[in-house]
């Protein structure tokens, strides 16, 4: 099976450039999902969990990661929409283009008011968003932190080059991960190419050592250019799972219990059935 290298090589998946004819027409929709999961005993410390996750990952913050999102896609954004809601939870998203606007067959640096409207209608299919859902049930002594990001290009732009930045600014115990190309471009004869770059897996652009911490299974369909790939942090460190609660505080019977309820929710998560 082919596999990409870390680094630099990671980055040259496209032995050569392809030479087109006109516009890359193939669309790339990279959706990307974590979960981060926490033990907190009391509805109050839930809540107070809650609180923090939305402190740490409020519109801002979000969008500063997704400003570097763009830069590492080589992408230019032309607008920014943002909103944190009550009680929880945020949403950025980024209308981007593959380079700037084009007007009587010449670049222009930027992006000028009158122009916007106009490049908004033709680039709607351009774009970065993030969502965050908390969560906890009061029955429970688990509450959980969702982040759904999708970046959706036109043209050369790859969203793929992300993962592992975007791995790393969550704490990530369950990945999901879908990717898809479609529509197709035509080379200078003419011929369809339903793909521009080779894959065969989304792994093949994730860091080894990232991937060595986690379980991870793929669902690829290769004619339909359609790539899943789901991820399980293979050993929690029950410390780190703790909200406002300090480990040897808990007796080591106890200490299991919570590690096995904490490891069933991330399989519930991961398996998307419950655990009885």
């Amino acid at each position: 099976m082919y596999k990409a290298q870390c680094g630099e090589e990671r980055g040259s998946l496209v032995e050569e450039k392809l030479k087109l004819y006109g516009f890359n027409n193939l669309t790339k929709s990279l959706s990307f999902n974590i979960y981060d999961i926490c033990y907190a005993k009391s509805q109050r410390e839930q809540q107070d969990y809650i609180k923090y996750i939305d402190s740490q990952y409020n519109s801002e913050r979000l969008t500063k990661i997704l400003s570097r999102v763009t830069e590492m896609i080589g992408a230019q954004v032309l607008n920014i929409a943002k909103q944190d809601y009550d009680p929880q939870g945020a949403s950025v998203a980024f209308l981007i283009a593959e380079e700037a606007a084009v007007s009587s067959g010449h670049k222009k640096p930027a992006v000028s008011p009158a122009m916007r409207d106009t490049i908004l209608a033709h680039l709607d299919k351009s774009h970065v968003t993030v969502h965050t859902y908390p969560e906890f049930h009061p029955d429970t002594s688990i509450a959980t932190f969702r982040v759904d990001i999708d970046v959706a290009t036109c043209g050369e732009i790859t969203p793929l080059k992300t993962l592992d930045y975007l791995i790393g600014n969550f704490d990530s115990d369950i990945i999901t991960m879908d990717y898809r190309v479609r529509g197709f471009t035509r080379d200078v004869t003419g011929k369809k190419l339903f793909m521009d770059h080779k894959i065969t897996s989304i792994q093949d652009y994730v860091k080894k050592e990232t991937l060595d911490a986690y379980d991870a299974v793929d669902i690829n369909m290769y004619q339909a250019n359609l790539f899943h790939t789901r991820m399980l942090i293979k050993e929690p460190d029950l410390k780190n799972y703790l909200f406002n609660t300090d480990i040897y505080e808990i007796p080591p019977k106890t200490r299991l219990a919570i590690s096995d309820s904490l490891r069933r929710e991330m399989i519930e998560i991961f398996s998307g059935a419950n655990v009885f």
